[in-house]
C-alpha cells in the first residue's frame, strides 16, 4: 500500500470521529504549546542578556563594590558588607593614572529616585543616576535628540540632565523633541534638558526609559554624595578584544595594590566582566530550566498515553474491518502502517497547532511583557518529538491490529 493512500485513510479515521479526535489531540495541544512557550522565553531571555553584552561591547567590564559570589548566601553577604569598602573616585583617578592595558574609564553612581517636575505636569518616582562624559561611549548609548553632557560640564558640576523617553513624554506631552533645552525640576531643583535616550521599550514588565542621569559631580553634589544607594562603580573598556582578560587582571592587580591586600586575601571589590554575567545566569537559572522543561514534558507525556488509548480503542471498535481488509489481501504490514501512521498524524496536527498557539502567546508575551524568540531548531525539535511520541505511542496498538486473526476478526460485531 502506498503512503498517500495509508494518509488518506488515517485522516478519513480521524475526520470520522471528530469529537474524539480533538479530545484526543487537546492533551497533546497542551503540552506542545507549553513546551514551545517556555523554551521561548528561555531563548529569549538568554538572547536578550547576549544583546546587552554585545551592546555595550565585548571588551567592557565594571569595577564595583560587590561581586556576584558574595551574594550566593547569608554568610557570603555578610562577610562582604565587613569587608568589601566603598569605591571613591580617588580608586578611579588611581586606575587611571597606572593602567596600561584600559582604554577608557569612568564611573558611575548607583540611582536616587525622585519626583520631576515641569510648570502642571509631573512623574513620581524617577530613578536619577549620575555619570561622567565618558560612559556614554563605552556604554554605546544611543541618543534620540540632543546629546550627552560633556565632561567639562560634569568638571563644572552643572545642572543639566539626559533623561529617558518616558520622562520626556510625561513632562511633554507636545512632542519629545521640544524638550532639548527647556527646565526641569529634581528634587527641587532646576536643570536644563540636553539630551534624550532612544526609546528601549519594556523588561519583564519594567520601563527601560524612565530615568534621569546628570553629570556625576552634579548628582553628588544635590543629592547627598556617594555613600548607602549612591555608591560608585566604574566602567572601562580594554584597548583590545586580545587584551581584555590582561586588562582586567591588570584592574585587580592594581586595586589590590592601592588596598594592600596580601597574597593569601580575597578580593574587597567585585569586576564583571560579560562571561561572569553569562555564568553567573546559568549557574542561577540553569535548574529552573530543566524544571520548567521537564513540566511541559510530562504534559507530552500524557498526551501520549491518551494517543495510545485512543488507538487502542480504535483497534478493538475496528476488528472487523480488519478483518475484512485482511481477506482481501491486506499484509500485517499494510495494517501496521495504518494505524501507526493514524497515531503519527494526530500527533502532528496536535503539535502543529501547539507551534501555532504558541507562536501567538509568544507575541503577546514580547508585546506586552517581555522579549521571547522562536528558534527555527526549537520548532524542529517540537515537531520531531510530537513526531516521536505519535511512532511511540502508535507501535502497539498498531501491532495488535496486524496481529489480529483475520477469521476471529470478520466473526466480531
Amino acid at each position: 500500500m502506498k503512503f498517500i493512500e495509508t494518509l488518506k485513510l488515517a485522516i478519513a479515521a480521524i475526520w470520522a470521529h471528530k469529537l474524539r479526535s480533538a479530545l484526543t489531540l487537546l492533551g497533546m495541544i497542551i503540552g506542545v504549546t507549553a513546551f514551545v512557550v517556555v523554551v521561548s522565553l528561555i531563548q529569549g531571555f538568554n538572547r536578550y542578556i547576549d544583546e546587552k553584552i554585545a551592546g555595550i561591547g565585548s571588551k567592557s567590564f565594571t569595577v564595583q563594590r560587590f561581586n556576584f559570589e558574595d551574594f550566593k548566601d547569608l554568610d557570603s553577604i555578610a562577610a562582604a558588607q565587613r569587608r568589601n569598602k566603598e569605591l571613591t573616585l580617588d580608586d578611579l583617578e588611581y586606575l587611571r593614572a597606572r593602567a596600561t592595558l584600559i582604554d577608557k574609564i569612568g564611573a558611575k553612581a548607583r540611582a536616587s529616585r525622585s519626583l520631576v517636575k515641569r510648570e502642571s505636569k509631573f512623574a513620581e518616582d524617577v530613578p536619577v543616576d549620575g555619570s561622567m562624559a565618558v560612559i556614554a561611549e563605552i556604554d554605546n548609548t544611543n541618543i534620540a535628540e540632543g546629546r550627552f553632557f560633556t565632561e567639562s560640564e560634569n568638571d563644572a558640576a552643572m545642572r543639566v540632565a539626559f533623561i529617558g523617553m518616558d520622562v520626556a513624554n510625561a513632562l511633554f506631552p507636545a512632542g519629545a523633541s521640544t524638550a532639548i533645552g527647556q527646565e526641569i525640576s529634581i528634587a527641587g531643583l532646576p536643570y536644563r534638558v540636553i539630551g534624550i535616550a532612544e526609546a528601549k521599550g519594556t523588561v519583564f514588565g519594567i520601563p527601560q526609559d524612565n530615568f534621569i542621569t546628570l553629570p556625576l559631580k552634579t548628582y553628588g553634589n544635590n543629592f547627598g554624595g556617594f555613600t548607602r544607594n549612591r555608591l560608585l562603580y566604574f566602567q572601562a573598556t580594554s584597548k583590545t578584544d586580545d587584551t581584555f582578560v590582561d586588562a582586567v587582571d591588570e584592574a585587580r592587580f592594581l586595586l589590590r595594590a592601592r588596598r594592600r591586600l596580601k597574597a593569601e586575601e580575597k578580593d574587597n571589590f567585585g569586576i564583571v566582566t560579560p562571561d561572569a554575567i553569562t555564568g553567573f545566569r546559568d549557574r542561577l537559572l540553569g535548574p529552573t530550566y530543566i524544571v520548567a522543561i521537564a513540566v511541559p514534558g510530562i504534559a507530552l507525556l500524557v498526551g501520549a498515553i491518551v494517543i495510545m488509548n485512543i488507538m487502542l480503542v480504535s483497534v478493538t471498535e475496528r476488528t472487523k474491518e480488519i478483518g475484512v481488509r485482511k481477506s482481501l489481501g491486506a499484509r500485517q504490514m499494510d495494517i501496521l502502517k495504518q494505524f501507526l501512521v493514524e497515531a503519527v498524524t494526530l500527533s502532528a496536527i496536535g503539535g502543529g497547532i501547539g507551534v501555532l498557539l504558541a507562536w501567538i502567546i509568544g507575541t503577546i508575551l514580547t508585546a506586552i511583557f517581555f522579549p521571547t524568540y522562536l528558534s527555527i531548531g526549537a520548532i524542529l525539535f517540537t515537531v520531531f518529538v510530537s513526531g516521536g511520541i505519535g511512532v511511540a505511542a502508535g507501535v502497539f496498538p498498531a501491532w495488535k491490529a496486524a496481529r489480529l486473526d483475520p477469521i476471529e476478526a470478520l466473526r466480531s460485531d
